[in-house]
């Protein structure tokens, strides 16, 4: 049998690059005022092409570019990069580059880090770029609340599925969750490797819905901690493939659902959750 690896306590920073433009400077900018740790940043290439990777890892010492070889989606992108760490990380940020960090936040992510020993996963509270504060610590989607998230989100937003699945209207205190966004996440790398990082099967969406999931099957907990905050812009590249990202994210949404709810019984209840996602597609592909 295989014994556990010891990690040490350095802390490493993979962000998946896809042609990030300016925002991976902001990222890596604001990232040198979150922390006085030393910090190794592993930029995990999916296949850029408008040079910012290589211009980013060329002008900082800290800062590493690892083409992962292909597109490899989000989560494969992550694995791959966090694949190249040794054993002296022992905690690991996954975050996306277009994301801006706050002060002192990544600190204060190892802070509260250290009040939860078996926390698996920790999520600042994130901004959108105008203030608001974005819903990215949720209950797990239950077959009910999957279902009527996934079917009417978009078309009916304020429907009682997604408001529950959201927690929107919870008051953003320090708690557990059951998954947090996969925009910023800080990992126990001892945890991540316990249930072999990101499921690759998901391409993009669902990821980090699904590593929650897994992480708190394993007995780890995904802690929500507000008082470290970040302000990510999104969208800077899915925009550049919009069509295609939403067929992954109905995609990602059907698989997740199918894979906690199998054998005969169930194929009646997911041939009709096909059926809603497909029809969603249809109307938001219209729409956009």
């Amino acid at each position: 049998m295989t014994e556990p690896k010891t990690y040490g306590d350095a802390v490493a920073v993979v962000t998946v690059t896809y042609s990030p433009g300016k925002t991976l400077d902001r990222f890596l900018d604001t990232l040198e005022k979150a922390t006085e740790r030393e910090v190794t940043v592993v930029l995990a290439d999916n296949g850029s092409v408008d040079g910012a990777p290589e211009r980013a890892a060329a002008e900082r010492d800290n800062v590493h570019f690892v083409p992962t070889g292909g597109n490899l989606g989000y989560g494969g992108g992550a694995n791959a990069g966090v694949a190249t760490l040794g054993n002296e990380v022992g905690w690991v940020v996954v975050a996306n580059p277009d994301l801006e960090w706050d002060p002192g936040s990544l600190d204060e992510l190892l802070t509260v880090a250290t009040r939860w020993p078996r926390g698996g996963a920790f999520g600042p509270l994130i901004r959108e770029p105008d203030g608001s504060v974005y819903p990215s610590a949720r209950l797990l989607p239950s077959l009910g609340r999957g279902i009527g998230h996934a079917v009417f989100g978009k078309v009916w937003p304020g429907n009682p599925w997604t408001r529950a699945y959201r927690q929107e209207k919870e008051a953003p205190t320090e708690r557990t969750a059951g998954w947090l966004s996969g925009s910023c996440l800080l990992l126990r790398r001892e945890a991540f490797d316990s249930v072999a990082g990101f499921d690759t099967r998901y391409f993009m969406y669902f990821e980090d819905v699904d590593l929650g999931d897994r992480l708190g099957r394993a007995g780890w907990l995904n802690v929500y901690a507000p008082s470290a905050s970040v302000m990510h812009i999104g969208g800077v590249s899915t925009a550049k493939a919009s069509e295609r990202m939403l067929t992954a994210h109905h995609e990602s949404a059907y698989r997740y659902l199918a894979d906690r709810h199998r054998g005969l019984l169930w194929k009646p209840v997911l041939a009709a959750v096909k059926l809603g996602l497909t029809l969603r597609l249809r109307i938001e592909t219209r729409r956009g």
